[in-house]
């Protein structure tokens, strides 16, 4: 007995020791504890300095442009500067997304969907998607004409309710997923349907539950048994099965009315491959997976861009004024700008590009993960890594933007006045395959919604209310925090 008990101790004890290892040429960072890694150093940092992106920066400064951690069970690499987030975002060996107990949970337990799936699978359901949704509009005429239709619908909105200061934060939110909707599930929702708005806090609510590694959930999944409520699981249980009886009810009223021989959306064209195709990457769990994906890419960070954008707009009113200035200059005030005026509202244009550099909605962008074992730099990269690049240090670059901090819209002309923009140093959409699917969706609801309502409105804070926030609210995307403005039709 005392033979199995010095045993059993002795392997444990073994056990720890190894797992205080680092993988050879691992990159440089602190130290890490057995069994939960650098988690409780990380969580120490985070408590004081608030956001998951600048502890990330923190131990950049300790260490260099490229880190290595050990999150829980989780090896994480982040990296940091232009040259390496580029390097990473655009070779193939890190096009893997991260795979783990959170990532699987939100796609019952499997690895499907469109954002955190990768390989064949990925480059398949990518392709149906993307081929799809241009049937219905995505990148066409049509997609512009739904946005404007969604712009004035909210412009009109806000008229009514202009008398007294409206909520910003949350005031896109509906609007911009109507957009996407559209083409997905070829439906549209009211703008004060109280249902979806409650179902988009939520949403809201779970991006900032976590990060972009998985957080504590991913990396010590355990926690769910042990302290639910703190680890974020109950919450984000709630949030998933919200979301898919929402889901599961647009679907089956799709399947009730599918004909065979017209999509009318997204979602019924899928329906069709599933019937007539017996492949095995179109399942109904693959389809909810999808639209779960699309919901909330479709409404969370094109929203948060714009709610921020008001932000910066009542903090500098003299930029407001700018680009109200350069619109009745190159519009007129008889139309509403359209996305063929974009070419010569060069300084708004500025604006939105300084606004997305400054307040760095995804500071992490969507983390990758190491597809095999690979050489960065001098160092080496298990497979399996999951690996973080900080869009956050390329927009902050103090060598290259000399006052990252400013709001300088102008940093963005040339001395002629045109468009000047070094995407090695901009890169909100991320580079490589990768990069952001609904780019193109999201830079002309950006355009169009940001242009009408300066068109359309002066905007002025609210002093009986929340001070608008430069700095949000940490999770996987920033967000902002709440605050009113008050909206002054332009009559003139």
């Amino acid at each position: 007995m005392l033979f199995f008990v010095t045993l059993v101790i002795s392997l444990v004890l073994l056990f720890l020791i190894l797992d205080t290892i680092k993988p050879r040429r691992y990159p440089p960072g602190p130290k890490w504890l057995p069994i939960v890694g650098n988690f409780l150093e990380f969580r120490r940092r985070l408590s004081e300095i608030g956001y998951h992106h600048l502890v990330w920066k923190e131990f950049s400064e300790e260490y260099g442009d490229v880190v290595g951690l050990k999150m829980g069970r989780n090896l994480v690499v982040a990296v940091f500067g232009a040259e390496a987030v580029k390097e990473v975002l655009t070779r193939e060996e890190f096009d893997g997304r991260p795979d783990g107990f959170f990532f699987r949970l939100r796609t019952f337990g499997k690895r499907l969907g469109i954002v955190f799936s990768d390989g064949q699978f990925w480059q398949k359901q990518r392709k149906f998607s993307m081929q799809h949704l241009r049937n219905f509009g995505f990148g066409r005429k049509e997609m512009e004409e739904k946005i404007e239709e969604e712009t004035k619908d909210l412009i009109a909105v806000f008229k009514k309710q202009c008398s007294e200061p409206i909520w910003m934060h949350t005031a896109f939110d509906v609007s911009v997923l109507n957009v996407l909707w559209a083409m997905m599930a070829g439906e549209r929702f009211n703008i004060n349907d109280e249902r979806l708005r409650k179902l988009l806090k939520i949403v809201h609510d779970a991006f900032r539950l976590t990060d972009m590694s998985g957080g504590m959930l991913n990396q010590l999944p355990f926690l769910r048994f042990i302290a639910p409520e703190t680890c974020g699981y109950n919450q984000l249980v709630d949030v998933l099965v919200r979301m898919w009886e929402f889901l599961q009810e647009t679907i089956s009223e799709h399947r009730k009315t599918l004909c065979s021989s017209h999509a009318r959306d997204l979602i019924d064209a899928f329906l069709q491959k599933m019937d007539i195709q017996s492949d095995s990457s179109f399942t109904d769990d693959q389809l909810m997976s999808l639209c779960l994906d699309l919901f909330m890419a479709g409404s969370e960070t094109t929203s948060n861009t714009l709610g921020f954008s008001v932000v910066y707009m009542l903090q500098f009113p003299e930029v407001q004024k700018k680009v109200q200035d350069e619109m009745d200059e190159v519009v007129g005030r008889n139309r509403w700008p359209t996305l063929q005026d974009r070419i010569k509202l060069k300084y708004t244009e500025a604006v939105l590009m300084e606004i997305q550099r400054r307040a760095n909605i995804p500071p992490l962008g969507i983390a990758h993960r190491a597809t095999r074992d690979v050489n960065l730099f001098s160092y080496r990269v298990p497979e399996g890594t999951i690996v973080l690049t900080s869009l956050y240090s390329v927009h902050m670059d103090h060598k290259f933007w000399k006052d990252p901090l400013a709001f300088r819209p102008e940093r963005f002309l040339n001395k002629e006045g045109n468009l000047e923009v070094d995407e090695k140093y901009f890169a909100p959409f991320g580079y490589g395959k990768r990069r952001c699917l609904g780019e193109s969706l999201a830079k002309a609801n950006y355009f169009l919604f940001f242009t009408a309502l300066l068109h359309n409105f002066y905007l002025e804070k609210d002093c009986d209310g929340p001070e608008p926030q430069l700095e949000g609210y940490d999770g996987v995307t920033i967000s902002p925090k709440p605050f009113r403005a008050k909206l002054i039709p332009r009559t003139d």
